[in-house]
């Protein structure tokens, strides 16, 4: 399942829009910004159900993915 989110670019600071697979369960990934194209730390989990529970976003080198599941 396919679902858009938009979330803030933490480089430029411009709301873009993702679109997340939601089939796959929590993940981690690296997407470009498309606006700046700076490399955007993305992690989301998905709840029992298979809907979007939480969506966090971070420079690229700036967060662990145990720091970034501290901030959800």
């Amino acid at each position: 399942m396919l679902e858009d989110v938009t979330v803030t670019c933490p480089y430029c600071w411009e709301s873009i829009t993702l679109e997340l697979d939601l089939s796959q369960g929590d993940q981690t990934c690296v997407e470009d910004c498309p606006v700046c194209c700076e490399p955007i730390l993305l992690h989301y989990t998905v709840d029992d159900d298979g809907q979007l529970d939480t969506v966090a976003v971070a420079r690229e080198n700036e967060f662990t993915v145990e720091e970034i599941d501290l901030a959800i």
